[in-house]
This record gives structure tokens, sequence and C-alpha cells, in this order.
């Protein structure tokens, strides 16, 4: 874990103001794995300097490789009543994860890594049931390994989505707003990327926007775990809709980077894809899902002018276009989207 004792006050200060609004006497929680101590040693200061009363989980790596490869497989990936306790008598959290259990893969079945995940999803639910308002801290997925696939240090991942995280959350609604105003449900988009790439495709349903705020009406909406640094406008893609192609930037996958991608769209699915670098990986990426399931189904635009790419989550960057849902994410830096015949992004800028 690097950075600088100040820079983690200052971000410390800003998650448990500006975007958790916790007020004296409320219990705060914050969990992290090895490598988030330092910066959560400082959220418990802050807290408790605040008047907060604040708890410290850690969740040791070493300990939780050991632990999942001798439990019981029926009780893999379960949580305790005293995991749903502390959510229930919890007011704000914060959780700083630990470095992608994938980099485990060598020393433990990646099966075995993916079931004792089984607890993710009754988590947000629970998080949800006891309208917590939480942040998730993301520098903490950066550890060497990931460091090393974008060309890094982990210090200089670290500093840059903590700096990032520090942008001002008004600037942010307020970028956030404009666009989803153009990106809400049935808003039909077009996106150009090079070369005489185009796709189109229609939205469904209600945009989000991740401000680095969590509101009274996040909380109704169930939208109560905000991201640090925040960033983003994004909505579903209707699943029959999208058609042509997008020439894919440099993306970062679960198998590594991925230098390039060509993929066709047709009534919404992946018909065909290419790389003139990364031929091998993009197809292991996409074999992966099942042909069916390999759609647009999610669009996210970056609105955070001090994230920069390749320090761990792109489609943070003000001005990229990310797509997902057909076996990795990609990224499109200098794109142009247009709404409605109105331009929200004009060659990789917003």
């Amino acid at each position: 874990m690097s950075g600088g004792d100040d820079l983690y006050r200052k971000v410390a200060k800003s998650v448990l103001g500006r975007t958790l609004g916790v007020k004296k006497g409320e219990s705060v929680t914050v969990e992290c794995w090895n490598n988030g101590l330092p910066f959560a040693r400082r959220v418990v200061a802050e807290a408790r300097a605040t008047g907060c009363r604040a708890a410290l989980m850690l969740e040791d790596e070493e300990a939780y490789i050991e632990g999942i490869t001798r439990a019981p497989k029926e009780s893999l990936g379960k949580m305790g009543d005293n995991e749903y306790g502390l959510l229930e008598k919890t007011d704000a959290y914060v959780f700083v994860p630990g470095p992608l259990l994938a980099a485990y893969q060598t020393k433990v079945d990646p099966r075995l890594l993916s079931e004792s995940l089984g607890y993710n999803g009754p988590w947000y639910d629970s998080a949800e049931k006891a309208k917590i308002r939480g942040a998730r801290v993301t520098f903490g997925y950066v550890g060497e390994e990931m460091a090393e696939v974008l060309g890094r240090t982990v210090k200089a991942v670290t500093d840059r989505q903590l700096n990032a995280a520090l942008v001002d959350p008004e600037e942010m609604s307020e970028q956030g707003q404009k666009l989803s105003s153009k990106m809400d449900d049935g808003a039909e988009l077009s996106l150009q990327s090079g070369r005489g790439a185009t796709l189109r495709f229609a939205l469904k349903g209600p945009a989000t926007v991740e401000d680095g705020r969590v509101s009274a009406a996040d909380i109704e909406s169930g939208d109560n775990m905000a991201y640090v640094p925040p960033g983003f406008v994004t909505n579903a893609v209707e699943p029959s809709s999208a058609s042509g192609v997008v020439r894919a930037s440099r993306s970062l996958t679960r198998l590594g980077m991925l230098g390039d991608a060509t993929l066709t769209f047709r009534e919404g699915r992946l018909v065909e894809w290419a790389s003139q670098k990364d031929e091998k990986k993009l197809s292991k990426l996409v074999d992966a899902v099942p042909e069916e399931k390999r759609r647009l189904t999610l669009a996210n635009v970056g609105i955070n002018p001090k994230m920069g790419y390749l320090y761990g989550q792109d489609r943070m960057v003000a001005g990229s276009v990310t797509l997902a849902g057909f076996g990795f994410t990609a990224v499109v830096r200098e794109g142009d989207l247009s709404a409605g015949g109105a331009r929200l992004v004009s060659h990789g800028k917003l």
C-alpha cells in the first residue's frame, strides 16, 4: 500500500463527509484487505474524530486462501450471523477491496475461488436492506499483478485513484445529470470509433449517475454503495437493439490487457470479433460466454476529469465509452457518441 498520509487523510475526510455524510454518534464500519490497511486506519481515526463509533474489520489474504482450501463445502462462500448483524447495526460502511483473487489462480483451483465468493450477492442484498450508506474504494483492487499488467507501479495507480477521489461532487453531479437526461429510457445512441466503425443501440430503463455521493434517493433505489473515485453515467442496453461495428481500444480483462478488438453486433448479438494483436485472448474471452448470451447489455460514459487511462478505472475517465455484456468490458477512448442527434462525446472529450 502506497501513498502519503496527507492524501489518505484528505480522501478519508471526503469519503466520510461528502460521500457518506456521517454524523456524530453514528456507527461506521471499515472493512479492508491487507493492502488497504494503512488507508483504513486513517478512515477509522477520522471517523472517531468526528464523534462516530468506528470498527475496523480486516480480511487477511493468507488466512482467506488457506481457509477456503480447508473449509467444508457446505460453509464455503456463506455469510455468518455475525456479518449480518454487523450490517444491521452499521450506518456508514467503507470497503477497501483486496487485489483481484484471480491472481491466486496458480495457487488455488479457480472454481474454488469462485465458490468462495458466493457471499457477494447476499452481502449487497443485506446492505441494501439495512439501508447503509456505503463506499467502495477501488484502488484496493490493484496489487502487484494488476499494476504490472497496467504498466504502472502500485503507488502510481493508488495515488491517481485517490487524487481522482477528491473531484468536486457538485461538478460530478452537474455533468452526470446533463448526460443522464440524454441516456435515459428509450434513448437511441450512435457510437463512432474510427475507420468507418459505427454502432447503434437503444437504452432501457433509468440512467444511473455515479457522482460520489450516497443520497436519500440512492438509498431508496438500492444504489447505496458509491464508487470512490466516482465518475460515470451508465444504463442498460435494450437486448436486441445493438447493430453495427465498434473498434475497442486497449482494455483490461480478466485475462490481462487486450490490445485491440473489432466487434460486430447484429440484432443485439455479438456475431463477429477480431483482434490484430490478441486474437487468441479475445476468442478465449468470448468463448467463455454461451453464444445466446453474447449481447451488449450495458453502456457507460466516464465523467471524472482527474482519472486517467490505465490506472485501473478506465470507465471513469472523462469522455471514455465502455460497453459490456459479451465476455469483457470494451473501452473506446477516442469515440464520438451521439444521442438523438445531440453529441455527448466528441473524439473522446465530453
